[in-house]
């Protein structure tokens, strides 16, 4: 499978670099690759080195424009920051989306107001629902998006039961990008499909109390579990 995922941080990074180990074929994409690859400043306060870094660890990782990725990417994963995912997605193009399964794991997080970051939009919107609506035909899955991007690609890092969710209007999308996260180490058990596009809301109004339990725990290896479902 070809994969693009859209985004260079650690979330792309880390998504990318996991679909490349199980076989796949992965493009990274960004808004202007010369740009990102003249990026060497010391890691960030996050510990994050700069991507050129990452991608000499990573050589079958090719880094293309949004465009260009979405062109080579059977399925595209959105791994962009919320606050700019339609204007990426736009620049991936409509036409390179069309048909292909968008799997969105941004979310709508602002921090224009200060710290912490208010979700916008909410509760009678989504993210999800705006990106399906900015491309009626990509066939959007909302996933992944409730934890940190370490344990959305090694479920096992945390013990005990917890659940991934997916949302979308695509049946048969779904189902294979349930096969992804099986693919990733999730229990087919673990994943609950919560029903059409809108229930993204649910899903992305998860991170305003995610971000509370970060910052009381101090660390993000934590996750849910909806109980009887696991």
């Amino acid at each position: 499978m070809r994969y693009a995922v859209l985004g260079t941080g650690i979330v792309g990074r880390t998504i990318a670099a996991k679909l490349a180990s199980l076989g796949n074929e992965v493009v990274i994409g960004t808004r202007d690759p010369a740009a990102t690859l003249a990026r060497t400043d010391e890691p960030n306060g996050m510990g994050t080195p700069p991507f050129i870094t990452w991608s000499a660890a990573h050589p079958t990782v090719e880094l293309r424009s949004f465009a260009e990725s979405a062109t080579l990417g059977e399925r595209v994963v959105n791994a962009t920051a919320g606050t700019v995912t339609l204007e990426a997605l736009n620049a991936a193009g409509s036409v390179n989306l069309a048909g292909k399964i968008l799997i969105d794991i941004a979310n709508p997080l602002d921090s224009s107001r200060g710290m912490p970051p208010l979700l916008n939009p909410v509760n009678t919107d989504s993210l999800g629902e705006q990106v399906q609506r900015a491309f009626p035909d990509a066939r959007v899955v909302k996933t992944l998006n409730t934890m940190n991007c370490r344990l959305m690609v090694e479920p096992d890092r945390l013990s005990g039961a917890h659940n991934v969710f997916v949302s979308g209007e695509d049946t048969g999308a779904k189902k294979q990008v349930t096969e992804m996260l099986v693919s990733f180490g999730w229990p087919q058990s673990s994943v609950i499909d919560l029903g059409g596009i809108e229930t993204a809301r649910g899903a992305e109004m998860v991170l305003p109390i995610w971000l509370r339990l970060y910052s009381a725990l101090g660390h993000t290896d934590f996750n849910f579990h909806i109980q009887g479902a696991g």
